[in-house]
């Protein structure tokens, strides 16, 4: 019963296969009257699926024989019978096969169109007449399991076998035969190759747009998780001293309250800009940021700049490196001095931030709460730094790894030996995948932007 176990799961991949065609035809139809009246752009055709039923009808070209038996002009009929009863059978067998890769290039497919071939030969030489039209149905299963290099000469080979047996059973009347077995080998094997390299470039185009997708996500994620890491950090140290300073001094506190919704709103335009996907970073506006915040958390801010102007791609990748730096030195290091130095060369520019304070490492923005001041411009309360993180921290560094190394640059973040922490940015001036790096939105073909974004992205 193991046959009939083989036949009934074939029947229900036929009809899973229906069943599926059958949907993506429906969505194809709303999708091209959806079209229609909007006027955009029509939807592609699924076509049928590929399967052997396509090469079913072709078995009608034996029709000629199954009358002869029937009518009995063929001499021994039984025979003739069970040889085109044989016949069909390899026939559906190898051309149902031949629309699945791995069993079209398996063992027992060969096998199995190699003993048509035999078949074909003893049948076309036994009977001859209407017989001789198996060849060309060798030729189409021949076409539709080879498909690779040898094709032209093992269709050559079968068109010749055709001719030569045409030839001793029906004369000048074997031209037909070889013609038609070389046309059915080369055509089948052309339009069989040609819809299979169309399912795949398909295929390979989905796929390229899902991972556009998941690329965007990630994009998407590092520039909500910088934006909210260091924007949450310094409302909460601005809180923190404005509180301290509401009893004492309400100017000093009020200059604090102000800043905070400088900041708030700044931050819901920045929101708005990275979902719409046209957000620009600014070097200078990121120093500026930067010595705010440190200077409303008690740090000292010192920054140098030198080298020569940088393209806006550079500028806003080590924008984002300043933005996540002092988040973390704002929150985690406990420090009283903060450097930013940024210098460059023709060829490369660098971006330091060190402090001095006591942590030996930067944890994460999200992984640990922010300190506590006891004044705007007042040092940070004493105590034990946070945990070392391994590696250069948490999703914030990693993140800007990430960014950097698809640029060209590095990142490097560490303690340094006299104390203190120190993160270290390297980049190109100018390369063609600081775009990339720091703008994965501008492309075309993606939802949510003006031209849309999939195309380069992929």
């Amino acid at each position: 019963m193991s046959w009939m176990s083989g036949v009934t799961c074939r029947v229900r991949e036929w009809q899973a296969e229906r069943a599926r065609w059958k949907a993506d035809m429906e969505r194809f139809k709303t999708e091209q009257r959806a079209a229609r009246k909007s006027g955009g752009r029509m939807p592609e055709n699924p076509g049928p699926p590929p399967t052997g039923f396509a090469l079913l009808p072709w078995l009608l070209m034996g029709m000629g024989a199954f009358s002869n038996i029937f009518q009995g002009k063929t001499p021994n009929p039984w025979i003739g019978g069970v040889g085109l009863l044989a016949f069909n059978s390899l026939y559906i067998y190898v051309t149902f096969r031949a629309f699945v890769k791995e069993k079209r290039e398996s063992r027992s497919t060969r096998v199995a169109l190699a003993v048509m071939g035999l078949l074909t030969c003893g049948l076309a030489i036994g009977y001859g007449g209407s017989w001789l039209y198996f060849f060309p149905l060798l030729g189409l299963a021949t076409g539709a399991v080879l498909r690779g290099p040898w094709l032209g000469q093992i269709g050559l080979g079968v068109t010749a076998l055709a001719a030569v047996v045409s030839f001793f059973r029906a004369g000048w009347d074997a031209v037909n035969v070889a013609y038609g077995t070389f046309l059915s080998t080369m055509v089948t094997a052309a339009i069989l190759s040609l819809s299979e390299a169309v399912r795949e470039l398909r295929a390979a185009r989905e796929e390229l747009a899902r991972r556009a997708v998941e690329k965007e996500r990630l994009r998407f994620s590092r520039d909500l998780h910088d934006l909210l890491g260091h924007t949450l950090s310094v409302i909460v140290v601005k809180s923190e001293a404005a509180r301290r300073l509401a009893h004492r001094d309400l100017d000093a506190a009020l200059v604090q309250v102000t800043d905070i919704e400088s900041v708030g709103r700044q931050a819901l335009t920045e929101i708005r800009e990275a979902v719409t996907g046209y957000r620009e970073g600014s070097l200078a506006t990121e120093l500026d940021r930067a010595r705010s915040a440190l200077s409303a958390a008690g740090v000292e801010p010192l920054v140098r700049q030198s080298g020569t102007p940088l393209v806006p791609q550079t500028e806003a990748l080590l924008g984002w490196v300043v933005r996540e730096a002092v988040t973390n030195v704002v929150r985690h290091s406990g420090a009283t001095r903060c450097d930013i130095t940024v210098d460059g060369t023709p060829e490369r520019v660098s971006l330091t931030v060190t402090d001095n304070g006591p942590g030996a490492s930067i944890p994460d923005p999200a992984s640990a709460p922010a300190p506590a001041f006891t004044a705007a411009g007042s040092a940070p309360p004493s105590g034990p730094a946070p945990a070392p993180a391994p590696g250069t921290g948490g999703t914030g560094l990693k993140g800007l790894t990430e960014r950097l190394a698809t640029a060209g640059g590095s990142l490097s973040a560490g303690p340094t030996a006299g104390g203190g922490f120190r993160v270290r940015a390297e980049l190109p001036v100018d390369s063609g995948d600081l775009a990339e790096a720091t703008d994965l939105r501008r492309t075309p073909g993606f939802p949510g932007t003006r031209a849309g974004r999939v195309a380069r992205l992929t």
